[in-house]
């Protein structure tokens, strides 16, 4: 059950901040055409995905229960499966998302990485303050 809370609060978290990004960053910024360059894609596409990673990352740590919050397996899990998850759903929707030469993969899958560490340094900085 404690998996389930901590997986809920990210995924509520991970949907609104996606919803933002699609109705605000890709409605009024990037236009119907994409991003012209790797600056405008990092500023527009990545830079609002990391943070939705961190904070969807840190509130599903932040509602993980005491007793298996100082969990080395538990804790990462709780914290960073819903994030993982989109990622993979993400990749099994658009399967042009998987070719080696398309870089959005490797920028995703360091947007996760670097997200999913900074929602737990976040916690961790937070929680023993």
């Amino acid at each position: 059950m404690a998996f389930a809370r901590s997986w809920a609060a990210g995924a509520v978290v991970l949907a609104l901040t996606a919803y933002t990004q699609a109705t605000v960053v890709h409605r009024y910024l990037v236009g119907p055409g994409g991003v012209g360059s790797f600056g405008a894609a990092l500023a527009l596409v990545h830079l609002p995905n990391l943070l939705s990673v961190t904070l969807a990352t840190w509130a599903a740590a932040r509602v993980h229960p005491e007793p298996w919050r100082h969990d080395p397996v538990r804790h990462p899990v709780a914290a960073c499966a819903v994030p993982v998850a989109a990622l993979l759903l993400a990749s099994a929707l658009r399967p042009e998302f998987l070719a080696p030469a398309y870089g959005s993969l490797w920028m995703s899958t360091a947007v996760l990485l670097a997200g999913c560490a900074a929602g737990l340094l976040l916690d961790k900085l937070v929680w023993t303050s």
